[in-house]
């Protein structure tokens, strides 16, 4: 249970971590769209998300996929740069189709973003043989951390859009506005050579 705990822990400050705001930065422009209200869909959305990175996470950890790092590194800002521009294109709030594009993102998208994650989780398992309770605590730390961000970002669009009255789509805008030049820097910065 202690080895539970510790790979828990871990995937926790691993996504929740501010250093690491990349992983924070998708998680918004995936979520900020929607609202308390949409929680169906989110939940759909960020289990998307789960999903796809979970496959890579383990694919890599038993050595079934390999990758160069420096790509990984420029391809997660590149991700969110992708979001944020989904985002210009929302123009009404009523999400009625079943399956939008963004759930693909976001499982296409989360198996990027578990790479990114797997070089730092092998370093941790070293020359384990029995992997798979910690990279399943590791992904149940990894959602409780997105679930607190996902909340923190609702809270945060509630505060602006339902108190304070700002507009809906120029709170969407001004939100991913941000969102894009952050990440389009960190693409940027990070372009392999």
């Amino acid at each position: 249970m202690d080895q539970f705990i510790v790979y828990f822990e871990t995937g926790f400050q691993h996504i929740a971590d501010l250093k690491g705001i990349d992983h924070i930065l998708f998680v918004m422009a995936l979520c900020i769209r929607y609202q308390f209200i949409d929680w169906k869909k989110l939940l759909i959305l960020i289990t998307s998300f789960t999903i796809g990175h979970s496959i890579t996470l383990a694919l890599s950890v038993f050595n079934v996929v390999n990758y160069s790092v420096a790509w990984i590194e420029f391809l997660i800002p590149v991700t969110i740069v992708i979001t944020a521009i989904s985002n210009l294109f929302v123009t009404k709030f009523t999400f009625k189709s079943k399956f939008p594009l963004i759930y693909f993102f976001a499982l296409f998208f989360g198996l990027i973003h578990g790479l990114g994650f797997s070089n730092y989780l092998k370093s941790m398992l070293g020359k384990d043989e029995t992997i798979i309770g910690q990279l399943l605590a590791f992904n149940l730390g990894l959602e409780a951390g997105q679930i607190i961000i996902v909340l923190a970002i609702l809270l945060i669009s509630f505060i602006f859009v339902q108190l304070l009255k700002w507009n809906r789509r120029e709170f969407l805008l001004f939100i991913t506005g941000g969102v894009f030049a952050v990440a389009l820097l960190m693409a940027l910065e990070r372009i392999p050579q």
